[in-house]
């Protein structure tokens, strides 16, 4: 990190690359002292081509695609693009796998929101909360891991139901495995309340008011803490979130405090969603086979850990999506630093950043530079592709390495004969 003064204000900037950053983001603070007066920031540093890729699978295939949007977020985005296409194709998804779904979903809740925890110890020193938080959500990782295969991008969503189902047997170790959290989670939730230096790091520190939550159309944990009481689980119902009974958590502080409050609060109602489901499940059929999908378009949407997760989907009845928007919590999340962050001390800027939990991933756009008169295409993906090599052939130069084509194009045919 370097700085740069002009008068009275010092640019700094933060990013694209930052040890607090687990991916590039590039944000600019300008600061009077050391309180921020202005801010900028530039996204879509990452940039996988998911929705145009989502176009070359099959509608089968989707869901393993898009659950690498996000490692967090692996069960909510593929079960909104499913429950695009369910809409369009009118599926009647069995109940046994509503139940299913929605345990998964509240597993992921869990796990994400005890990961936040963790990481905003952290980054505030208190690495006592980190390793209490992850130690606490390991069984729930666990239990995702025998419920689904894998620890993350579970690969479970399908369209009309589940590919996977959870036998009784595993449905009481389940029930045990959050069991097991609730404790940790209330003594984590008082920890938090009662210590004075946590106080004085998150309490009125990067306030987010509810007029500024409304404006920048926030949505989620970071919404639930500005005293906005949305969530889709409750406003737009699926699966079976209107068949249990659970609460929207909701402060109206709007401090990194509050966030913390409803992401503490809503793990012990995702523990409590769950053991009903576990309860109430009902025996059947988990899937229900589905061979073709009609023209038509749908739109998705799932209450992620982070908040809304959106997807739209059109088809031509082919065997492919022609068109597959989304859009990730971050994307409307992130830009309310500008919010929140002006008129904080440097220092606070840290946890004002990380109190959204963001997935700076999840804002990737990337778009096409033409000449508003002519319409002439002034950089294409391809410039941009070969650009980057260029970059990479000048690095190389500068460090005198030999290039990377040559150092693994023979290691490369080796493995591929």
């Amino acid at each position: 990190m370097s700085t740069a003064t002009n008068g009275k204000r010092t640019l700094v900037p933060l990013g694209p690359f930052h040890p607090l950053q687990e991916e590039p983001e590039f944000f600019q603070l300008w600061v009077e002292g050391e309180t921020v007066v202005d801010l900028d920031m530039r996204t879509s540093y990452n940039h996988r081509g998911i929705e145009e890729l989502s176009s070359r699978r099959t509608f089968d295939q989707v869901p393993y695609l898009v659950e690498r949007v996000c490692g967090i977020c692996s069960a909510s985005h593929p079960l909104a693009y499913v429950q695009a296409v369910e809409t369009i194709c009118e599926c009647d998804v069995p109940e046994r796998a509503q139940y299913l779904r929605t345990i998964v979903l509240e597993l992921e809740r869990i796990h994400s929101h005890l990961l936040w925890v963790g990481l905003a110890g952290h980054f505030l020193g208190y690495n006592t909360v980190f390793m209490w938080a992850w130690r606490y959500r390991e069984p729930i990782m666990d239990i995702l891991e025998k419920a689904t295969g894998n620890r993350c991008t579970y690969a479970t969503a399908k369209i009309g139901g589940t590919r996977r189902d959870i036998p009784d047997d595993l449905m009481s170790e389940l029930v045990r495995a959050v069991d097991s959290v609730a404790g940790p989670t209330e003594m984590l939730t008082n920890a938090v309340l009662d210590d004075p230096v946590l106080h004085a790091r998150l309490v009125n520190v990067a306030v987010l008011t509810e007029a500024d939550a409304r404006k920048w159309c926030v949505t989620g944990p970071t919404a639930r803490g500005s005293g906005l009481p949305i969530d889709v689980r409750r406003d737009d119902p699926y699966c079976v979130y209107d068949r249990i009974d659970w609460d929207v958590i909701t402060f109206p502080e709007g401090d990194v405090m509050a966030k913390a409050k409803v992401r503490l609060l809503e793990t012990l109602e995702a523990v409590k969603i769950i053991k009903q489901c576990a309860q109430q499940c009902p025996s059947g059929p988990y899937d229900a086979e589905v061979e073709s999908i009609p023209p038509g378009e749908a739109i998705g949407r799932v209450e992620a850990p982070r908040g809304e997760t959106f997807h739209y989907v059109r088809s031509d009845g082919g065997r492919c999506p022609v068109r597959h928007k989304i859009r990730a919590p971050s994307f409307v999340n992130v830009p309310s630093f500008r919010a929140s962050c002006i008129g904080q001390h440097v220092a606070d800027v840290t946890i004002a950043l990380a109190a959204v939990d963001p997935c700076y991933s999840c804002t990737e756009r990337m778009a096409v530079a033409r000449d508003a008169e002519t319409g002439e295409t002034l950089q294409s993906a391809k410039a941009l592709f070969e650009l980057s090599r260029q970059r990479t052939r000048w690095f190389e130069q500068q460090l005198g390495v030999e290039p990377f084509d040559q150092r693994w194009a023979p290691r490369l045919r080796e493995l591929l004969a």
